[in-house]
């Protein structure tokens, strides 16, 4: 059977994309980062049998690793690897003083250097499966250089890069694809004010902000409808940027 490790999968997100893997008939590895008791109820709701919850901080590469090896006892290969573990915290662009160096570091290890260290890690396992795909979650942030912080756009801006990369360096053994959501309405969407999201959605061409179901959908589409799709940028956006003044 076919297995999927989905980081960050206890978020609103990487539940989503779990959900919708397990419902193609996948086996999904649950990652979380301190959330275990969520990842737990995540796996309890998916659909079909044999899925599992691994502790995969993306501050630890020796930890990811290990992981990795659990995972090869446990199933011998991965063909899907979602990195959707993700950091961030609201700081005004021009606050320059209030965007620390811990929080920088703690962005770019979270959103960059982590996917990277998973990717490290489940390589053999994705070259055990014989049509493997790795879906980096980015956001459009990365375009615009409009988001949480100037770390959070850097950060998504520099796991574009990786993924056009490694999709030549690894290619054509392996397929990598980023996919890049804007306004998602979810646990961060949540924290912000209701005029704010107002104005994202009436700024949108499709009058709508993403939900984690449309960021689902986007990432089956890429493992199972797009096989001669790599080394790109597929947004789900409704069109967002286009909006920009």
């Amino acid at each position: 059977m076919a297995v999927a490790v989905v980081s960050g999968a206890s978020g609103g997100i990487g539940s989503a994309i779990a959900r919708r893997l397990a419902d193609n008939g996948m086996r999904v590895v649950v990652g979380y980062n301190s959330a275990q008791g969520k990842a737990e109820q995540v796996v309890a709701e998916l659909a079909g049998d044999g899925h599992s919850t691994a502790a995969m901080p993306m501050g630890d590469s020796v930890a990811l690793a290990a992981i990795a090896d659990d995972v090869a006892a446990q199933h011998g290969h991965v063909d899907v690897l979602v990195n959707c573990a993700g950091a961030t915290e609201p700081v005004p662009h021009d606050d320059l003083d209030a965007l620390t160096d811990e929080l920088i570091d703690r962005i770019f290890a979270t959103n960059w250097r982590g996917p990277f260290a998973t990717i490290r890690a489940f390589r053999p396992l994705l070259d055990a499966a014989p049509a493997p795909v790795i879906v980096n979650i980015s956001s459009v942030a990365a375009v615009t250089g409009q988001g949480s912080n100037v770390a959070y756009c850097a950060s998504k801006a520099a796991l574009d890069s990786m993924t056009r990369s490694l999709a030549r360096a690894l290619g054509p053994r392996l397929r990598i694809v980023s996919v890049s959501p804007g306004w998602v309405l979810g646990e961060y969407a949540a924290q912000m004010p209701a005029e704010m999201l107002d104005v994202q959605r009436n700024a949108t061409p499709l009058g709508r902000l993403a939900t984690a179901a449309d960021v689902a959908a986007a990432v089956s589409a890429v493992v199972h409808d797009l096989p001669f799709t790599t080394g790109t940028t597929i947004s789900v956006d409704g069109g967002r940027p286009l909006g920009l003044s």
